[in-house]
C-alpha cells in the first residue's frame, strides 16, 4: 500500500488531484471551527450529549454541529435533495428523460439538486435553530435571519466543495467530507472511552469486546464490498470482412453490495428530517424521543431505510434490461439462456437475491453497536457500525479509484 502511494505521487496529474483533495478537506476542517454568530456554543455542546440523532449528525460533521459552526448542517441537505430527486425520477417521466440525456441531462439534474439543497438547507437551518433557540444570545428577527443565512451558506459551500473534489480530485467529494468528519472525531471518541474507563463507567472487558467487534465489522465490510457473483457470458464467433471476431468467454461481475455505502448515508440523512419537523411543529415535539439515537424505534426505522435504499439505489444504477440488450447486440449470451428478455429476467433475479444479502448485512452492521452500547452503557457514544461502514466503504472506493489510475499507467497498485 505504501509503495502504491509512492507510485501515485510520482505521477504529476494524480499527485495534483490528491493534493487538491487534501487541500479541500483542510478547508472543510478549518470551517468546522468558525463559529456561527449569535449562539452560545458552550451551552449547546452539553445538549448534544443527551442522545438525540443530532449527536450522530455531529459525528458526520466532525463536531461542527455541537460547536454550531458555519458548517453545522454538513452535507445533509444535499444528500436529502439527491434522494428526493432520485425518487422523483422514478415517477416523473421528464426527469427520467433528463437522466438519460448524457452530460447535458446530468448538468440539468445537478442544477435541480442544487436548488433543492438550497430549499432544504433553509428548512433544516430553521428547524435546527428552533432546537437550540435557548442558546441564542440575542433572540429576535435579525439574529434568526443571520443564523439561518449563515448555516445555509455553509451547507451550500460544502456542496460546492464536494463537487469540486469529485471533478478535480480523487474520490466522491460528498462521501469524503463525511469520511473526514468521522475520522476527525476519532481522537475525541477514544478520549471519551478512556475517560469512562478510568471513572469506572465501563469495564475493560466492554472496551475490548467493542474493539474486537469493530475489527470483525471492518473485515466483514471489506469482504461484502469486494464480493461478487460472476455471471459467465459467451460471445459467438462472427466474420466481418476477412477477420474473425468473438468466440471468447467473459463474465458480468454482480456485486453483493452493489449500492456500496450510499444506503447508510441516505438512511442517516433521512432520519434527521423527522427531528427537524418535530422542531418546526411543537405539537409533534413529544414524539422526538421515539427516534432517539439507540432506541428500538430508531434502530427499526434505520434497518427498514437501509434495506429500502439498498434496493432502490441498486435498481437505478443497474439496468438489467439494458445490460441484456448490450449482450445481445454484440452477439453474446449467457449459457443456457436465450438472449434478450430471458437474460434480463435472470440478471434481475440473481441481483435481487444478492441485494437482499447485502442489505441485511448492512443493516446488521449498522445496528449491532446499539446492542453493545446498550448492554455496556457507553453514554454519549456515537461511533459504531454506521461510522465503520462509511469509513471502510469510502476508503475502499477511493482506493479503487487510485488503483484504476495506477493501472492505466502500468504501475503496481494496492491489489496485485
Amino acid at each position: 500500500m505504501l509503495g502504491a502511494l509512492k507510485n501515485a505521487f510520482k505521477i504529476e496529474d494524480l499527485r495534483r488531484k490528491m493534493l487538491f483533495t487534501l487541500a479541500m478537506l483542510l478547508v472543510f476542517r478549518i470551517g468546522s471551527f468558525i463559529p456561527t454568530p449569535g449562539i452560545d456554543a458552550r451551552g449547546l455542546a452539553a445538549k448534544m450529549g443527551e442522545g438525540s440523532v443530532f449527536g450522530l449528525l455531529d459525528l458526520f460533521t466532525g463536531g461542527a454541529l455541537s460547536r454550531f459552526t458555519i458548517f453545522a448542517l454538513g452535507v445533509n441537505p444535499y444528500i436529502t435533495a439527491s434522494i428526493v430527486l432520485q425518487l422523483l425520477t422514478v415517477v416523473i417521466p421528464r426527469l427520467e428523460e433528463l437522466a438519460k440525456e448524457g452530460i447535458e441531462g446530468r448538468k440539468k439534474m445537478a442544477q435541480y439538486t442544487r436548488w433543492g439543497t438550497l430549499v432544504l438547507a433553509v428548512i433544516q437551518a430553521y428547524g435546527t435553530l428552533l432546537y437550540v433557540r435557548e442558546f441564542v444570545i440575542n433572540p429576535g428577527p435579525a439574529s434568526t435571519l443571520l443564523i439561518i443565512t449563515t448555516l445555509t451558506a455553509g451547507s451550500m459551500f460544502l456542496m460546492w466543495l464536494g463537487e469540486k473534489i469529485s471533478e478535480q480530485g480523487i474520490g466522491n467529494g460528498i462521501s469524503l467530507l463525511i469520511f473526514f468528519g468521522i475520522v476527525a472525531r476519532l481522537p475525541a471518541t477514544a478520549y471519551s472511552i478512556a475517560q469512562a474507563l478510568g471513572e469506572g463507567g465501563v469495564s475493560i472487558f466492554a472496551v475490548l469486546l467493542f474493539l474486537l467487534v469493530a475489527v470483525l465489522l471492518i473485515a466483514g465490510v471489506v469482504v461484502i464490498q469486494q464480493a461478487q457473483r460472476r455471471i459467465p457470458v459467451q460471445y459467438a464467433k462472427r466474420v466481418v470482412g476477412r477477420r474473425l471476431y468473438g468466440g471468447q468467454s467473459t463474465h458480468i461481475p454482480l456485486r453483493i453490495n452493489h449500492a456500496g455505502v450510499i444506503p447508510v448515508i441516505f438512511a442517516s440523512s433521512v432520519l434527521a428530517f423527522p427531528l427537524t419537523l418535530f422542531q418546526l411543529v411543537p405539537a409533534l415535539a413529544k414524539y422526538s424521543n421515539y427516534l432517539r439515537y439507540g432506541s428500538f424505534w430508531y434502530a427499526l426505522v434505520y434497518v427498514i431505510l437501509i434495506i429500502f435504499f439498498t434496493y432502490f439505489y441498486t435498481a437505478i444504477t443497474f439496468n438489467s434490461i439494458q445490460v441484456a440488450d448490450n449482450i445481445k447486440k454484440y452477439g453474446g449470451f449467457i449459457p443456457g439462456l436465450r438472449p434478450g428478455r430471458a437474460t434480463a429476467e435472470y440478471l434481475e433475479r440473481v441481483l435481487s437475491r444478492l441485494t437482499l444479502v447485502g442489505a441485511l448485512f448492512l443493516a446488521a452492521i449498522a445496528v449491532a453497536p446499539f446492542l453493545i452500547t446498550g448492554v455496556f452503557k457507553f453514554q454519549g457514544f456515537y461511533f459504531g457500525g454506521t461510522s465503520l461502514l462509511i469509513m471502510v466503504g469510502v476508503a475502499l472506493d477511493t482506493m479503487m479509484q487510485i488503483e484504476a489510475q495506477l493501472l492505466m499507467r502500468r504501475y503496481e497498485g494496492f491489489i496485485s
